[in-house]
């Protein structure tokens, strides 16, 4: 069988790009002949019109139907999934998302797809070859248009193959932490606006436009007014705005079978296990909790063909055949045949270091001990060459570590969950450690394995003479040779240290505990390697740059200076809290 394949069809986000099954993954006798029907009008409640390429087996009968939405373009009539779909006995539909290819109305991201969703399922059914079943596929924005229209869709509604999948838009790619995602929301929501400023755009154009202040105005960077890039600063808190895109609040009325691949340096790493979590906690189906699953590589956004990931190898084991695991799925529960999916665990993980597969039946795992490493230093764990050091012993009296902060000189994204003009997923942290506004803490050199899989956090006590301010944070391995590589990190926001929705400022010079999220992770250190937290205030241009002064967000054209204090003290004991696996 061909490997699974990714190609970009926006310049930030992916989807699945089909590579040809061996016909052994289906019946011997389930071959049709396929016939295309090009550029459907498939009419909304509103009377809108979008427009979808429909591939339906030359037969007579009744098929299921496998749906994907996209704003990406619906692609060609020539070969891809819709005709292998079609010549196995199914009706594959590639639709247009609204405003998006041949599809009319006006495109806003987010806004319309729960409601369109719905519509192009209730015309799917009405459909003379509709056997009553429908599954939906599709990755990146693809998974967001399966996950908002599933809430309450109906016994038809028979499965989900949601590939790196943006389910809810504030949590997954607007905010975290109270920090905007500057270079996911504006490359991408540059890329899909239609608007020509951007084409051609080279790093240092991309740069320059990260710059723009103040980000209420953000647009003038490409030379051309789009609201949606408006709304998304005038909006840095969940409110209304965002919780007419969100499922947060209808997670418990999914009730469909969902199989969800996602990878541990995606930005969606965290929302894919969060949310299907949910499901299984609170669906009122039991049908649907008992064949939740999800698949977690070592994986940026979208899956490797040769193990690479960044600047790693994670070798062959990491290579999977997403093609032949989606068959089976619809397989399964779009036609009744017996494909042994019922015996699939809920959950498998690619544990890195040790570079393995493993089946798992919860998560975050029952066996796991949440062990604190503590922060020490002797007032200077600035820099790799500092004096920080980390370890399971709590600190008694020691003296703070202190660093400035310059919102004009950043500290650079190297690696991580992210997506845009950056670099993504495990990379050399040196640069950043070579700075003066990084503390750097590390633990001894391992002389066995210690293996951290699950969600980590780290607690910092910190001060500011500013009334808002960011804190970074950032779990790393240090390799035998010294290049230390990034597994997960995260930020916050100093005024949202409380509350997500009722952000308060902060004091000047007065201590406050902060607790950074820094998502999940699973990874083995190996012997000879070490553990390394950084601890910062920025991470640009993946987060836009706190300016220091407690303005309105996005209404800043002046940046100031900050002075960072980091306490680890028998009062004060920042630490962070891996999930230890025995």
């Amino acid at each position: 069988m061909k490997r699974q394949t990714f190609r970009s069809v926006a310049p930030w986000f992916v989807v699945v790009s089909w590579s040809w099954l061996a016909a052994a993954v289906f019946a011997a006798d389930t071959a049709y002949e396929v016939e295309v029907r090009a550029d459907v009008k498939i009419p909304m409640r509103d009377d809108v019109e979008l427009a979808a390429h429909v591939f339906l087996p030359k037969a007579e009968g009744k098929f299921p139907a496998v749906l994907a939405r996209t704003p990406y373009g619906k692609g060609g009539t020539g070969g891809g999934p819709g005709r292998f779909y079609a010549s196995h006995g199914y009706v594959y539909i590639s639709q247009d998302c609204r405003g998006r290819g041949a599809s009319a109305g006006n495109w806003e991201p987010f806004v319309n797809e729960a409601r369109d969703g719905k519509d192009t399922h209730q015309w799917i059914l009405d459909q003379p070859w509709s056997n009553g079943s429908i599954g939906t596929m599709g990755g990146s924005y693809v998974g967001y248009t399966q996950w908002t229209s599933a809430p309450n869709a109906g016994e038809y509604l028979k499965a989900m193959f949601p590939v790196v999948p943006l389910i809810d838009p504030y949590d997954d790619i607007a905010y975290m932490g109270g920090a905007f995602q500057l270079s996911l929301m504006m490359g991408w929501g540059a890329g899909v606006s239609g608007k020509p400023g951007v084409r051609g755009w080279n790093n240092d154009d991309w740069q320059r436009a990260f710059r723009t202040l103040p980000l209420c105005t953000w647009d003038t960077a490409i030379g051309a007014e789009v609201q949606y890039l408006r709304d998304w600063i005038a909006h840095p808190h969940f409110d209304g705005y965002w919780e007419r895109s969100s499922i947060q609040g209808r997670r418990k009325d999914i009730a469909v079978p969902i199989y969800a691949v996602c990878g541990w340096y995606d930005l969606f790493a965290n929302s894919v296990l969060d949310h299907v979590n949910a499901v299984k906690k609170t669906s009122r189906s039991e049908h649907a909790k008992e064949h939740l699953h999800v698949l977690m590589g070592p994986w940026t956004h979208g899956i490797s063909r040769d193990g690479r990931v960044g600047s790693l190898d994670f070798g062959k084991a990491a290579v999977v055949d997403l093609n032949a695991i989606q068959a089976q799925w619809f397989d399964q529960w779009l036609k009744g045949e017996k494909a042994g999916v019922e015996d699939w665990p809920p959950y498998r993980i690619f544990v890195m270091g040790r570079n393995q597969w493993r089946d798992e039946h919860d998560w975050p795992l029952a066996r796991t001990q949440y062990t604190p490493y503590y922060f020490h230093s002797k007032g200077s764990a600035n820099t790799l060459k500092g004096d920080g050091r980390l370890d399971t012993t709590k600190p008694a009296q020691e003296a703070a570590d202190r660093f400035v902060y310059d919102p004009d000189d950043p500290v650079p994204t190297l690696g991580g969950c992210n997506l845009g003009k950056c670099p993504i997923g495990p990379h050399d942290q040196t640069k950043a450690e070579q700075r003066e506004d990084v503390l750097v803490y590390t633990s001894d050199e391992l002389t066995s394995e210690l293996e951290v899989t699950g969600p980590v956090k780290v607690i910092l006590y910190a001060a500011s003479n500013g009334t808002d301010t960011d804190w970074t944070a950032k779990l790393v391995d240090v390799h035998p040779d010294g290049r230390p590589f990034n597994l997960c990190d995260g930020i916050i926001r100093a005024r949202y240290r409380e509350s997500s929705d009722k952000p308060t400022l902060i004091e000047p010079e007065k201590v406050y505990r902060y607790e950074i999220d820094l998502w999940v992770t699973s990874n083995v250190f190996l012997p000879g390697h070490k553990v390394r937290v950084e601890i910062s205030s920025s991470n640009f241009p993946r987060f836009d740059r706190n300016p220091n002064t407690g303005h309105p967000f996005g209404a800043d054209a002046e940046l100031k200076k900050a002075n960072q204090t980091v306490y680890h003290d028998a009062e004060h004991a920042s630490h962070i809290l891996l999930p230890l696996i025995p």
